[in-house]
């Protein structure tokens, strides 16, 4: 991947599932790991197991999450698109195919007008990757 921007992802409980997830789709790792119970507050009961704040990192390319402190206060919605320019075709396509498993494409990887390859698609936590390739 060629440029790298910082996105923070907030879950209702199922952080560390989906940092299993996004782990396998993308072969990086997590580099920072906290529990609300590991943390020196006062947390909720029941609350002690999820992520306060996690760092996933894959070369330039990472990261960050939570799960919300209040039980059920995230609304997944689509208004995060997170756009990833990718080195080659190769790259482009690993990724596609990775996502669209357990997804939903919203445009087929396809030759655009801009000069690139490119496709959109919403993985199962309802996060829309655009995925960007530039022939140059």
């Amino acid at each position: 991947m060629k440029y790298q921007v910082t996105p923070y992802f907030t879950f209702n409980g199922d952080a560390a599932e989906a940092l299993d997830y996004y782990t396998q789709v993308f072969q990086g790792e997590v580099t920072a790991r906290q529990t609300f119970g590991d943390a020196d507050f006062e947390t909720p009961e029941g609350m002690e197991n999820r992520i306060m704040h996690a760092h996933f990192q894959k070369d330039s390319f990472s990261f960050m999450v939570s799960d919300s402190f209040r039980e059920n206060s995230i609304t997944i919605g689509n208004n995060i698109s997170l756009a990833l320019e990718l080195e080659n075709k190769d790259e482009i396509q690993i990724l596609y195919d990775r996502l669209k498993e357990k997804g939903i494409v919203l445009m087929e990887l396809q030759d655009t007008f801009w000069n690139a390859t490119f496709a959109k698609v919403k993985d199962h936590y309802g996060i829309i990757w655009d995925l960007n390739y530039s022939h140059e």
